[in-house]
């Protein structure tokens, strides 16, 4: 499929140059120690608003038409797609309307309007939010832009898959957090078109879990969203999904589920060895490290997604008080 090829994630970041930052890929040694081979984390925890979805969200909106962009863009979120989104938007001049559930944790809602978009806060999950979208698309004729089954989206994220290629040429196994699978989906097409040795791995949470749901049944199906730790990776994949489900399904290798301690244990770690402040949901493939989930081949980069945590519930969970 020509819209979702590599050389539309190498179109994509020539578009997104000085919307988005090249994070840095860092030697983990307390790592690289537990598992026996070299472990790098992929900082994208460093982004400017604090997690990887910069990345598809401005691809999307700079390919944009100036009659689209006046329209402006309307998103369903967990909170980093519509930040953004919202980041985005504000950097090209476009008006940016973003929906969230009740579940979307208050500093995440709160950021989003202090980027100057509007908020709409509707029901209890994140196809309640996609429906509204969905409306405000349909009657005010705003762009609807998804969190991840969208060809510029996957496209946009696909570009830290590149920059691993660079950063690491060698690279044996990557890890990617694992949701409606915008950010895998892209990585794995970067690097499996780069190398298809390259061994792909999907982390996610146990409960909840949509797209690992979608693959038992081989078809997008619905499941409960259930509160966790990796609030990020919370929500449907869509029943009328395009891209995301065929393409983890034909690229990822291996796909792992955490309980809520494992994630816990992955984020505490991340601030006591690494010095990192990390949401659940970006601390997934550390603590799959941590239990013992991931053979010993490497060298190993683990996508260390986001850091918009509460700080008080990282704190709770840094002094052992949450999982």
């Amino acid at each position: 499929m020509s819209e979702l090829s590599l050389n539309a994630i190498y179109l994509a970041r020539q578009r997104i140059a000085g919307l988005v930052r090249s994070t840095p890929l860092e030697y983990s040694p307390s790592l690289s120690q537990r598992v026996g081979v070299a472990v790098y984390l992929k900082l994208e925890s460093q982004q400017i608003t604090g997690s990887f979805k910069l990345r598809g969200a401005s691809n999307a909106i700079a390919q944009l038409d100036a009659e689209q962009k006046n329209c402006g863009v309307v998103a369903a979120s967990t909170g980093n797609h519509g930040r953004a989104l919202a980041h985005a938007a504000s950097q090209l001049g476009v008006r940016a309307t973003i929906c969230l559930s009740q579940l979307v944790p208050d500093n995440k809602v709160q950021a989003i309007r202090d980027l100057g978009a509007e908020v709409c806060i509707v029901g209890n999950s994140q196809d309640d939010a996609q429906r509204e979208a969905e409306r405000i698309a349909t009657e005010h004729g705003a762009i609807l832009l998804p969190p991840f089954d969208h060809p510029a989206i996957i496209a946009g994220q696909g570009t830290l898959g590149l920059e691993i290629l660079e950063q690491l040429p060698q690279v044996a196994q990557v890890l990617v957090p694992l949701s409606g699978g915008g950010l895998f989906a892209g990585v794995a097409l970067a690097l499996k078109s780069a190398s298809p040795a390259i061994t792909l791995h999907g982390i996610s949470m146990r409960d909840g879990a949509a797209m690992h749901a979608s693959l038992s049944a081989d078809q997008p199906v619905q499941v409960q969203e259930l509160p966790t730790l990796a609030d990020s990776l919370g929500g449907g994949i869509g029943l009328d999904n395009q891209y995301t489900f065929a393409m983890t399904r034909d690229l990822c290798d291996q796909l792992h589920l955490l309980d809520e301690g494992s994630i816990a244990a992955g984020m505490r770690h991340a601030y006591r060895q690494e010095r990192q402040v990390v949401e659940g949901a970006g601390a997934v493939g550390i603590a799959a490290l941590l239990e013992g989930l991931i053979p010993a081949r490497g060298p190993i980069v683990v996508v260390v997604s986001g850091r918009n945590i509460d700080i008080e519930q990282h704190l709770r969970v840094i002094n052992g008080a949450d999982a």
